[in-house]
């Protein structure tokens, strides 16, 4: 694309945006993201299934993942069961329910299931509390360590410690790295985008002294 193509928009552009356009805009520019499916439920054992595209990465040791929850001006299902049991699962989306996995970003009723709603099934993995979806290859289990409200937004960032694991043992490569383009996970782009994906290669670890090889 030539430079007379492209078009500059700063800060007033973007406040004169309709809202929903704005929404898709803004997503859009961070790229390819993981897009996950959080399960919960409460103490009354009232499941809940919600889909996120803001899952981050925050340590191995201890191994930590965090996601962010939208402002709770209305109900926040996923967040009050998380803060009431202080467990949920991660599961990643595969080619075979995504469409499933997006009709949970509809606002049910506290009293009906996104499970049943979207046709998903359960799973309960040993002892853990928070029901996993029986479809998904790769599913983390949760145990809930810190909020932390985002005053900017009104956003919070859930941060929790992964301590159940189910993959397929297809996917683990013998350095530890797990293949997850080969156990099926999208990836989605915006809002309502959702990808497959293709590896270009693998790279070595880079040192200053010596350019990075496929491994």
């Amino acid at each position: 694309m030539q430079d007379h193509e492209k078009k500059v928009f700063d800060t007033e552009d973007l406040l004169q945006m309709e809202t929903r356009y704005r929404a898709s805009f803004i997503n859009s520019l961070g790229g390819f993201k993981s897009v996950i499916l959080v399960g919960t439920q409460n103490k009354q054992k009232e499941t809940n299934l919600a889909i996120f595209n803001s899952f981050i990465h925050i340590g191995a040791n201890p191994a930590l993942c965090a996601f962010i929850v939208r402002p709770d001006v209305s109900p926040r299902h996923t967040l009050e069961n998380i803060l009431e049991t202080g467990f949920y699962t991660i599961n990643h989306l595969n080619e075979s329910i995504y469409k499933n996995a997006h009709q949970t970003s509809a606002r049910y009723p506290r009293e009906i299931s996104e499970f049943d709603a979207v046709k998903l099934k359960t799973s309960y993995l040993d002892d853990f509390f928070a029901p996993f979806v029986a479809e998904s290859e790769v599913k983390l289990g949760c145990e809930f360590q810190q909020r932390i409200d985002i005053e900017l937004n009104g956003t919070s960032l859930i941060i929790g410690k992964i301590v159940k694991i189910e993959v397929p043992e297809k996917c683990i490569q013998t350095d530890g790295f797990i293949d997850i383009e080969l156990a099926g996970s999208l990836t989605v782009s915006g809002l309502d985008s959702y990808h497959k994906t293709e590896r270009l290669s693998r790279l070595s670890y880079a040192k200053p002294d010596k350019w990075p090889t496929e491994i």
